[in-house]
């Protein structure tokens, strides 16, 4: 092999190797949470949903319906589902609401509602439980 070609061949190689290094395929292994952002304030609200046993709930519904602006007249209503994780999260909800804000939370044919006041709590973080009674 003469000297050029051997250079060449050393170059690709390692410029394979840094790609592979690089490449965030590799480095994030962690499935990504669901996020819904409404755009209306800086709070958030992350759920962990799970069941009796303690496995995490895959696709639950999350729903909330934000009710803003003068007289309340403008309303966003919002759904996440979880990942595999049973995580799910809300950003940009109001930093002031006269009313809190109540997330229902659905799987098959159980349900959960769970309350927000994002005044008292902005970054609220939720762990709910799904069981058949």
């Amino acid at each position: 092999m003469t000297f050029p070609k051997l250079v060449f061949l050393q170059f690709l190689c390692a410029a394979i190797l840094v790609s592979i290094w690089v490449s965030p395929g590799f480095a994030d292994d962690q499935p990504k949470v669901a996020t819904v952002d409404a755009g209306i304030g800086s709070c958030k609200a992350n759920f962990f949903v799970k069941d009796g046993a303690g496995k995490a709930i895959y696709n639950s519904k999350i729903s909330v319906l934000i009710k803003y602006g003068f007289m309340n007249l403008r309303q966003t209503d919002l759904e996440a589902y979880t990942n595999i994780d049973g995580q799910a999260r809300f950003t940009g909800l109001p930093n002031f609401s006269k009313k809190p804000l109540e997330f229902n939370i659905s799987s098959g044919t159980v349900s959960k509602t769970v309350t927000d006041d994002p005044v008292e709590k902005c970054n609220a973080v939720f762990d709910v439980t799904l069981s058949v009674h």
